[in-house]
């Protein structure tokens, strides 16, 4: 894991550094790649992935990949890269194709991630209560048999 650096688009950058604690705000998040992390997790689980497109080079600039193997992050990283690709091939640690491929899946997951993000937190003023709001309904979200309306959302 030689160079690499995990990017943010560049129409998220600001949604990352507001939900990273700084002394201008009071983010959920320790550091950027804690926040990409997170929102790399809720873009697997809503199966959205995105494409960057622009890719922003000012904060959050991109991020040295050791900075989340050192957070704990390779799992998540090669997890979602499995699960999308289904072959072992695409974990190994000597084939920069692979890697790339690994890094690029998790960047679009992240990407869709923080799309959801921000539309849940439209009007939000405390980002980290709409969090704690979005995590309470994921874990009571009861599943809705396939063809059923479910109007408890618009409660």
């Amino acid at each position: 894991m030689s160079g690499n650096r995990i990017r943010v688009a560049k129409d998220k950058a600001d949604l990352v550094k507001a939900l990273v604690a700084s002394p201008q705000t009071t983010g959920p998040f320790q550091t950027y790649a804690d926040a990409i992390a997170f929102a790399a997790a809720i873009g697997a689980k809503r199966k959205k992935r995105s494409p960057l497109g622009i890719i922003a080079q000012k904060e959050p600039a991109p991020i040295a990949l050791e900075i989340f193997v050192s957070r704990g992050y390779e799992v998540t990283i090669k997890l979602l890269a499995i699960a999308e690709k289904k072959e072992a091939k695409i974990l190994s640690s000597f084939d920069d194709k692979a890697e790339e491929e690994r890094i690029r899946i998790f960047e679009e997951y992240a990407n869709g991630g923080l799309e959801i993000l921000r539309d849940e937190f439209v009007g939000a003023v405390d980002y980290t209560e709409r969090l704690l709001l979005i995590l309470s309904n994921e874990r009571l979200k009861k599943e809705v048999p396939e063809g059923e309306f479910d109007l408890s959302r618009f409660l």
